[in-house]
C-alpha cells in the first residue's frame, strides 16, 4: 500500500507532503454551490470587492478538504480504517483563487486501539500553507489506522 500502516508511524514524525494544488475559481465555486453554500464572500465578486479581502475568497471547508486530501498517496491510502474526528480547525489567512495548497503533517500522538488488536488510534496536526509557505488551515484530525502485522501474509 502507498499508506503508511501505524507501524510506521511514531509521535514528531513529520511528513513534508510533495504534492500541492492550485485552486481554481471553478474549484471554489462549484465547491460551494454542491455544498448549498450560498455565501457571497465566495459566489459573489461585486459583494467580495468590497469586503476587507477585495475579492472573492475560497470556501474554507474546501480548503480543509483538499488538505486532507493531499496527505492520502503519502499517509492513509490503503492502510486506514475510518477518520475518527477533526478538531481545531484554524484558517488564520484566506485562500484566493489560483493560490497553490501544500501540506506539512506531524503526528501529535499514538495508541493501541482497547477493542481492535489491529488498529491503532493517531493524532495528526496537518499545516495547508500557500504557494508563499504562509499557513491558510490547520487542522488536527484522529485517524484510525491499520496496523502491519495484522495485514501481512
Amino acid at each position: 500500500m502507498a499508506g503508511k500502516y501505524y507501524d510506521d508511524l511514531h509521535e514528531g514524525m513529520k511528513i513534508q507532503h510533495a504534492l500541492g494544488r492550485t485552486v481554481t475559481e471553478m474549484d471554489n465555486v462549484l465547491f460551494s454551490s454542491l455544498t448549498m453554500n450560498p455565501q457571497p464572500l465566495h459566489l459573489n465578486e461585486d459583494f467580495a470587492s468590497r469586503t476587507k479581502f477585495g475579492r472573492r475568497i475560497v470556501n474554507g471547508i474546501l480548503t480543509m478538504g483538499i488538505v486532507v486530501g493531499i496527505t492520502v498517496g503519502d499517509l492513509t491510502q490503503g492502510t486506514i480504517v475510518a477518520n475518527l474526528g477533526y478538531e481545531k480547525v484554524e484558517h488564520p489567512r484566506p485562500v484566493f483563487h489560483g493560490d497553490t495548497i501544500y501540506v506539512e503533517t506531524e503526528v501529535l500522538s499514538m495508541r493501541e486501539s482497547r477493542s481492535r488488536p489491529d488498529v491503532g488510534i493517531v493524532k495528526l496536526k496537518h499545516l495547508g500553507k500557500n504557494q508563499h509557505g504562509q499557513v491558510v488551515v490547520e487542522v488536527v484530525r484522529t485517524v484510525m489506522f491499520l496496523k502491519r502485522s495484522s495485514h501481512e501474509a
